[in-house]
């Protein structure tokens, strides 16, 4: 059997010490070198970020038409919106505050809280960061290229779940030890969910529940790994469906700022009833897309917004 050409061995040796150098210099694939956009674009940005076999890069892209809600168009959610209010303007104060979970029922108003808050605070300082589940797995990273800014920011994930084994789950999981502290912390994380626990939830689980001697109820590994990450979230606001009063109420609100008198909820209140039948919700959404329809249609009077 012959051997290699010793000059041959050492060439290899010096490619693949050359290649290692290389690969400590490119970024991850899975991790993005993060590029710092212009801060004074707008008060809201997107997590964007392009992926190759060999590296990844991600940007803030500035939202250029924030979307204008306040707290007062929010109805028949006042509880959720008081607790959401108050710990916000804790953070923005710099004062110690929670991250956030917003869990419940489709189309009753989570996100539209998220951005009345931003649209509250914007002139005090707060900014906010949209990053999608898949990219979770940069939180350390887009942590630390604001850490050493001067405005607060929110890192916003909409209708966020995970499906077992994704890896932005853990580093979620690793950032939300831990509340949000006045010590130089200028981020809190704000997450929506359908999902109670953002982890799917199957009848098997139940099986993994023990019964102790005493007649207690304890849950398995299974369970508590899929509570461990909502708990982590200091500030647990939970959203209901709307009975036919508060979805009727919403409606009326939303003829309201387009500009329908309040006589014509009168009018429009046997179609919000069948619109909402037909969609199979009474959620603040379907209301709010009920009511731009309605105005939509009024002869006069009615403002687009």
């Amino acid at each position: 059997m012959s051997t290699l050409d010793p000059a041959l061995i050492q060439l290899l040796q010096r490619a693949e010490s050359l290649v290692a150098r290389l690969d400590a210099l490119l970024p991850s694939p899975h991790h993005a070198a993060v590029t710092e956009p212009d801060w004074s674009a707008s008060v809201a940005f997107r997590y964007r970020k392009r992926t190759s076999a060999a590296w990844a890069t991600g940007w803030l892209e500035p939202v250029r038409h924030v979307a204008l809600i306040r707290y007062a168009d929010l109805q028949e959610v006042d509880t959720q919106k008081e607790r959401f209010a108050r710990n916000l303007a804790q953070f923005v104060a710099g004062k110690t505050a929670n991250n956030v979970l917003l869990s419940g029922a489709r189309g009753t108003g989570k996100s539209s809280l998220v951005k009345a808050g931003l649209h509250a605070h914007a002139d005090q300082g707060l900014r906010l960061i949209e990053v999608d589940k898949a990219d979770m797995i940069d939180l350390p990273d887009l942590i630390e290229l604001v850490s050493e800014r001067p405005e607060r920011f929110i890192i916003f994930c909409d209708d966020l779940s995970f499906d077992e084994g994704e890896p932005g789950y853990k580093a979620l999981k690793s950032i939300l030890d831990g509340t949000v502290s006045a010590s130089g912390d200028n981020v809190m994380i704000i997450a929506t969910s359908n999902r109670r626990h953002l982890l799917p939830e199957y009848h098997s689980d139940n099986k993994t529940y023990k019964h102790t001697a005493d007649g207690e109820l304890h849950p398995g590994e299974v369970v508590e790994e899929k509570i461990s990450l909502s708990e982590r979230f200091g500030q647990w606001i939970s959203f209901y469906p709307f009975t036919q009063d508060e979805y009727l109420a919403i409606v009326a609100q939303w003829l309201q700022h387009f500009g329908l008198p309040d006589t014509a909820m009168d009018a429009a209140r046997p179609e919000a009833l069948i619109w909402a039948l037909e969609r199979g919700s009474r959620s603040g959404r379907v209301a709010y897309q009920f009511a731009r329809d309605y105005a939509g249609r009024a002869p006069s009077g009615a403002q687009h917004v």
